[in-house]
């Protein structure tokens, strides 16, 4: 029990989410003194099919984490690959099976993962003896406490009206997204893989001509727009890229493309599809959107105050339209900026 505490103790210490799944692997390993003890998330690829992320995995002797923002979803194996795995998801239901050589002597333990903000997984433990009913409520109680922490996070880290990232969280995760890393956990090797030649963007959208939504409409309606939003955000980004509500009607997407024609193909895709809703009772609502690359000598607020001014500029021209930063300062658009510090110099 004095394990268990202190595992707990471990877990609730953290705030990087990330961090939690191999935490969660690392305890669950340590606890049931397992070959192996994993955590696989559902993720939807390019053409929306499931398909499982390795999010942590702990071994006596090794430790291994993606970060799903380095990896092509479409190369990552679908649900049915891992029969196990998805009976556990689907029945939700703790399984545990006897398996033989040559793939392996010893017994695989499947517990489901489901929490209401969270992606739904699977636990899966290898040890070599079969886990005793006791054993199994040990697990079943430390996932309860998991799935209340990660709750507390959302109420710290996330928007309370849309469930997005918050405010506060966006120079966090700037900085941890930006940084270089090796990621990827290969199911037959957990070999370590990189994606090389990707950078990531940042782009700030702005409800256009927001104050007459609520001005003619009430708050109410107002807060059902961000509200749709934030839904229209989450449809048309990838599971993997990170999406902010700034406050009032600004909202801030960081995404990784190879290239700025693809960033900037997201970003259209998402005005188009704001320009296109019907919204309940007020009917179309655009979008301004300015993008800039980060650079790797970025700071949050020099970043946000490029992709900022081509917003204030998309604005200036007439609204509902994607404008890049960096093609601006190249028409003489508007000014190159850089930033020392909090200074900004011209």
């Amino acid at each position: 029990m004095n394990g268990a505490i202190e595992h707990l103790v471990s877990l609730t210490a953290l705030r990087d989410r990330e961090q939690l799944d191999l935490s969660l692997a690392q305890a669950l390993g340590s606890m049931m003194q397992a070959r192996s003890a994993g955590v696989y998330r559902v993720v939807l690829d390019k053409a929306s099919v499931a398909r499982w992320l390795s999010c942590g995995l702990s071994r006596p002797d090794t430790l291994l984490a993606a970060d799903p923002s380095w990896i092509d979803p479409d190369e990552l194996p679908e649900l049915d690959t891992f029969p196990l795995r998805q009976e556990a998801l689907e029945l939700q239901a703790v399984l545990q099976v006897s398996t033989q050589p040559p793939q392996l002597d010893g017994w695989l333990t499947l517990l489901p993962l489901m929490g209401d903000s969270h992606q739904p997984g699977v636990i899966e433990i290898e040890t070599a003896q079969a886990l005793t009913p006791a054993e199994i409520r040990q697990i079943e109680t430390l996932l309860k406490v998991f799935d209340n922490f990660q709750r507390l996070l959302d109420s710290s880290q996330r928007d309370a009206l849309t469930g997005l990232l918050n405010r506060q969280t966006f120079d966090t995760t700037f900085m941890a997204a930006s940084l270089p890393r090796t990621v990827g956990i290969s199911e037959e090797h957990e070999d370590r893989r990189r994606l090389v030649g990707d950078t990531w963007w940042l782009g700030v959208i702005d409800i256009d001509h927001f104050k007459q939504v609520n001005d003619r409409f009430g708050h109410l309606i107002g807060d059902e727009v961000l509200v749709l939003v934030a839904r229209i955000m989450r449809q048309t980004f990838r599971h993997y890229d990170r999406l902010f509500r700034f406050g009032g009607e600004e909202f801030v997407v960081m995404l990784r493309c190879t290239e700025g024609e693809g960033a900037m193909a997201a970003f259209e895709r998402m005005r188009h599809n704001m320009a296109h809703y019907a919204f309940p009772q007020v009917g179309q609502v655009t979008i301004s959107i300015g993008v800039t690359q980060v650079l790797g000598s970025d700071t949050p607020s020099a970043a946000f105050s490029r992709a900022d001014d081509a917003v204030y500029e998309a604005k200036r021209q007439g609204r509902n339209r994607v404008l890049n930063h960096e093609a601006l300062v190249a028409q003489g658009a508007v000014e190159e900026t850089r930033h020392e510090g909090d200074v900004e110099l011209f």
